[in-house]
């Protein structure tokens, strides 16, 4: 396909690959429209991956069948913006993932990109938290309650009493969490999540409940390499403020890694993406819509993710089903 024309590139969709765990669900399937795991227990819908192992493949289109990889590879800034292609090659910076908590997550931290470079030769990983549907009561972890040194931290640990200084939350449908690496963190039972996050799949779990794998084998802690990835600093407040605004782009969070913002449409929004230099992402949330561009139109329902390429500068947003929600990822 090197004869294609550049401008041939279009919206992308890909084939979402489930992981079984240990806490997951099957609720991805009524809300999200999503396969269901031939085992049960689906706790990771994996939208748009480049960890390795987990490529994600395209699903529409003449490309169909190519692997994100397989595409950078050939088209290089003209999907993934010159910038992007310039620091990342042709690894694909971001990992889009639906989360199905049946049960609670372990504890955990991942490391920043410094540690996870001298460790893993791999990248930190910040991520994000959108949260799709909350059962009533649910909760969720993120960072500590007061603040806290290593010494202190280590005493609870040791004694078994590490969540005694969790900042724990009740949640609601909409709520965001920005979860920067070295900030300890846990989904709680009841939740469905989408997260948007740096590609790596480092993560250090430091307290489980005591809970064992099928097997009857406690699971593995990372309980000395977590120590030096946490961050102990306090924050009195760690959800997210953000705003919707109606047929307008509103900013929900803005990180090195990452911008996040949510459009919230029932009219047509025009977008014009040229100066960002990046590709964009839009996961829907609510309803659906048509992008239209010069050339075409794909239709994307809820529990759906598609990748505008950079080159495609110029296309619309129309709702097929009233009030729709998208959200919009980018590049910084």
């Amino acid at each position: 396909y090197h004869d294609l024309p550049m401008s041939s590139l279009y919206p992308l969709k890909f084939k979402p690959t489930y992981q079984e765990r240990i806490w997951g669900g099957s609720r991805m399937h009524a809300l999200l429209n999503k396969g269901i795991c031939q085992n049960g227990g689906c706790g990771e819908s994996w939208e748009l991956s480049g960890v390795e192992g987990h490529i994600s493949e395209v699903s529409n289109g003449f490309l169909a069948g190519n692997d994100l990889q397989e595409l950078i590879e050939i088209y290089m800034g003209d999907l993934v913006g010159d910038r992007v292609y310039e620091q990342f090659g042709t690894e694909f910076p971001l990992l889009i993932k639906f989360i199905d908590a049946m049960d609670d997550l372990s504890i955990q931290v991942h490391p920043g990109d410094d540690l996870s470079k001298k460790r893993h030769n791999a990248y930190g990983k910040t991520e994000m938290w959108y949260v799709l549907h909350a059962d009533k009561g649910s909760m969720l972890n993120s960072g500590f309650n007061h603040p806290v040194d290593r010494e202190k931290y280590l005493e609870y640990f040791n004694s078994g009493r590490l969540t005694e200084l969790l900042h724990f939350e009740e949640v609601k449908d909409g709520d965001v969490f920005f979860i920067p690496a070295g900030r300890v963190h846990a989904i709680g039972k009841g939740l469905i999540i989408a997260e948007i996050q740096q590609t790596s799949d480092v993560t250090y779990r430091i307290y489980d409940y005591d809970r064992k794998d099928k097997h009857g084998n406690l699971r593995e802690l990372h309980t000395d390499l977590a120590l030096d990835a946490i961050d102990f600093s306090y924050k009195e407040d760690y959800k997210t403020k953000y705003k919707p605004v109606k047929n307008k782009t509103a900013e929900i969070v803005t990180c090195d890694y990452f911008c996040t913002n949510i459009v919230l449409f029932d009219q047509p929004v025009d977008k014009e993406i040229a100066h960002i230099d990046s590709f964009v992402i839009y996961i829907c949330i609510d309803g659906a819509c048509n992008i239209v561009w010069d050339g075409g139109s794909e239709q994307v329902q809820k529990g759906e993710t598609v990748l505008i390429p950079a080159s495609l500068t110029e296309y619309r947003l129309e709702p097929t089903s009233g009030e729709t929600k998208l959200l919009e990822v980018h590049l910084p």
